[in-house]
């Protein structure tokens, strides 16, 4: 008797449901279509959404991102559509909900990678530097090989590349070297104090000045810059296009090996190191009374 009782429950249970489902057979069939023309649209949209972006921000990947997250937003509109029309407005409130606390969750586990996604985005719209640029920040100096949406690789001087998250381009100082396509170079020079620091900066400025790499000769000069133990400190700089061929190192050396020359050829003199023992100072004795003593 319980076993009969029990099956005509599960029986009408069934058959409740069969016709529950008959009747939302139209409403389903109305859900599935509406989901699948969010689809197609969410297709069309977001392809049309890419060309947009790129041309206002030329950065793909961005663009890419951009033109994804609007398809999926394009896509849930079509489900939660679909969910009402099947009479399911309140599995549309939980998934809400939960979707918000996913949302949180994921955000809290990767912090770091949300930092970078978003500096990378902030980034490639603000664009302070594109591949094949010189830049420099805390440790890292080199050439810009590739920019990504979560780090950006520097290739160094020294042939290595460096992966850079995006967020420490991003919240610390960047000099870019190739924005304004000149570069200073500043070389120190020490001169003896016998020599005059006005004919050393004009043999120096005269003789720098032919060679081409200068770049504005208007702008080479030398400075005084402050008198050091053994010598008067100068401060040469001139101006070279950056990058450019001969390189930076290379013009740097040229300069030196000239700044070196003319002021051998013109007996200016860079001193060694010098210390002068003043044994008549206050306290001390003459050099003299030394030898007489002994």
């Amino acid at each position: 008797m319980e076993i009969d009782k029990f099956w005509k429950l599960i029986n009408e249970k069934l058959i409740a449901w069969l016709e529950g489902a008959i009747q939302l057979l139209p409403n389903i069939i109305l859900a599935l279509c509406v989901l699948i023309f969010f689809t197609l649209l969410a297709r069309v949209l977001s392809v049309w959404f890419s060309k947009v972006i790129y041309r206002i921000i030329k950065t793909a990947q961005v663009a890419s991102l951009i033109s994804s997250v609007f398809k999926i937003i394009i896509i849930l509109v079509g489900v939660f559509f679909a969910l009402d029309i099947v009479k399911l407005s309140g599995a549309v409130m939980s998934l809400l909900a939960g979707a918000g606390i996913i949302g949180l969750a994921i955000g809290f586990a990767f912090q770091d990678m949300t930092e970078n996604l978003i500096a990378g985005f902030v980034m490639s719209v603000r664009k302070p530097f594109m591949v094949g640029d010189i830049i420099k920040t805390k440790d890292c100096f080199g050439t810009v090989s590739r920019i990504n949406l979560r780090n950006t690789l520097v290739e160094n001087f020294y042939g290595q590349l460096s992966y850079v998250p995006n967020k420490t381009l991003f919240k610390n100082e960047l000099q870019n070297y190739s924005k304004l396509g000149k570069r200073r170079i500043e070389i120190p020079v020490g001169i003896s104090y016998a020599d005059d620091p006005e004919q050393a900066r004009a043999l120096i400025v005269e003789a720098l000045n032919q060679h081409d790499f200068v770049l504005d000769p208007d702008e080479t000069d030398v400075y005084a810059a402050s008198f050091g133990d053994s010598a008067i400190n100068l401060l040469v700089w001139f101006w070279i296009d950056y990058p450019s061929e001969p390189s930076f190192m290379l013009v740097r050396h040229k300069a030196i090996c000239t700044i070196n020359r003319v002021l051998s050829d013109n007996d200016i003199l860079i001193p060694f190191p010098i210390r002068t023992l003043d044994l008549n100072a206050k306290g001390g004795t003459r050099l003299g009374a030394q030898f007489t003593q002994e």
